[in-house]
């Protein structure tokens, strides 16, 4: 079974390209920063690890991943070699993205520490136990009786 499951930060904005011809197909690829575990004196304390991502996996990196945002993800590790220009053989290792997501909020993000805004409506306050106080004539506007 060949399944990663890494959680880090993009090292710079996903490079995405689209192929050619009719159904062309989106590719994205970017680096993330993972932490390492446990840290040793003079080593680096996070590992750098290039990721692709195809289709829609790269549509949602263009759009939503920007330098700094701290995703999840879950892939697969593919191995490649290709000749560069000097005629040497040249090894890869890449994350093939099966699934990406938010590790934190928004709002964390924006160095907000987490708070959310959310705002309980007017219409309904709540007891000292925690339930809801529910209007007098708001089962006229109820869908279901």
């Amino acid at each position: 079974m060949n399944k990663v499951i890494l959680m880090g930060r993009l090292t710079r904005n996903p490079e995405v390209r689209y192929g050619a011809g009719e159904n062309s197909t989106a590719v994205a690829r970017y680096t993330i920063a993972v932490d390492r575990r446990f840290k040793r004196d003079g080593e680096q304390s996070a590992d750098f690890i290039g990721c692709v991502a195809f289709g829609r996996n790269a549509e949602f990196a263009e759009k939503y991943l920007r330098q700094g945002t701290k995703i999840v993800l879950t892939g697969r590790i593919q191995t490649s070699s290709y000749t560069n220009r000097d005629g040497q053989k040249v090894y890869t290792t890449d994350i093939v993205v099966e699934e990406q997501e938010f590790a934190e909020s928004k709002a964390a993000t924006a160095g907000n520490g987490g708070q959310n805004n959310y705002s309980r409506p007017s219409a309904a306050t709540s007891d000292a136990d925690g339930f809801m106080n529910i209007p007098d004539g708001i089962d006229d506007e109820l869908p279901f009786s």
